[in-house]
């Protein structure tokens, strides 16, 4: 067994490329090299530049490789589609100039990914995970997400040979049980697989072990965080939207919160999981200062299992 683990800008707060908080690109790199990883994600689009001679270098000279890039926006709103396509051409035709990563045995699809999330609405993320108060979308908005999950997961897959798979985000109007099992419905393992994400998972009511069994056939990336307990259950009291939850610590390095990583070390050695796994942590930019020992934490407790960090 096979397992890699890789690091995302949203360890160090970068989430919405508009926050003028953000720290240097730079400094990122600098820190996932340091703290001992090889993988990166790219992050939401228009953080890292998409430029082969700029970023590639960059990468080259901390030996950092590319195991996914992200579309994190507006999947549901029909005047965004435009911009989607925009943004699956750039990240692709990016993904595709990078050294090839390798491929593990019993992998159906080889990395790098697109993973695509729809974004935090402010209409939901006051109810993130509440699966009683949010409300659902109704049939047509639905139906024009699934569309555009379609054109993205297409486009990427006949023009690029990227593989498009699927992350449900608290906050998002792809977050809950329900919400899922609908996803997996409509989109077909063929057009585009899952990254389910151990953390929001459980943020949204759901039992990570039990979810990645389950759900192993769909599941061609993995995303690995951890919750703080008593800040926790402190923000789902006081109904706190998802990132001012997170602004407040809500995400903890992995091992130290209450996401059971044995037994999910153990189920992935079940069902013989290879591939990529990326950690994620996310917190106000503002605290970006102490993103490199969380991280590096991270790292540690997971080699301490088992897992690797070389690629």
């Amino acid at each position: 067994m096979s397992m890699r683990i890789a690091s995302a800008p949203c360890c160090w707060g970068v989430d919405d490329v508009n926050n003028p908080h953000l720290p240097p690109w730079q400094k990122v790199l600098d820190e996932a090299a340091q703290a001992g990883y090889q993988g990166l994600e790219l992050g939401p689009y228009g953080y890292l530049p998409l430029d082969k001679e700029l970023l590639g270098k960059a990468l080259d000279e901390r030996s950092l490789k590319v195991v996914a890039g992200t579309i994190f926006d507006d999947l549901v709103d029909p005047e965004n589609l435009g911009s989607l396509v925009k943004q699956t051409h750039e990240i692709c035709a990016f993904l595709k100039q990078l050294p090839e990563l390798p491929r593990e045995p019993g992998q159906y699809y080889p990395a790098p990914y697109l993973v695509v999330i729809d974004h935090v609405h402010a209409e939901r993320s006051r109810y993130a995970g509440h699966p009683d108060k949010a409300a659902r979308l109704d049939d047509d908005p639905w139906t024009t997400m699934m569309g555009h999950i379609r054109t993205i997961a297409e486009l990427a897959s006949r023009e690029y040979g990227i593989r498009v798979v699927i992350h449900p985000h608290a906050g998002g109007y792809i977050e809950f049980e329900d919400e899922i099992l609908r996803l997996m419905e409509d989109i077909p393992y063929e057009t585009a697989g899952l990254c389910l994400d151990t953390g929001h998972l459980h943020y949204s009511g759901m039992d990570p072990v039990t979810w990645l069994r389950e759900h192993a056939d769909r599941m061609d990336y993995l995303h690995f965080k951890d919750i703080e307990p008593k800040i926790f259950d402190e923000v789902m009291a006081r109904q706190v939207d998802f990132f001012d939850a997170c602004a407040q610590g809500v995400m903890c390095p992995i091992g130290k919160g209450i996401v059971d990583y044995d037994g999910i070390y153990r189920l992935l050695n079940e069902i013989d999981y290879r591939g990529y796994i990326t950690i994620e942590q996310e917190r106000d930019p503002r605290d970006a200062d102490g993103s490199l020992a969380d991280v590096t934490a991270s790292l540690e407790y997971l080699k301490g299992q088992g897992f690797q960090a070389s690629l």
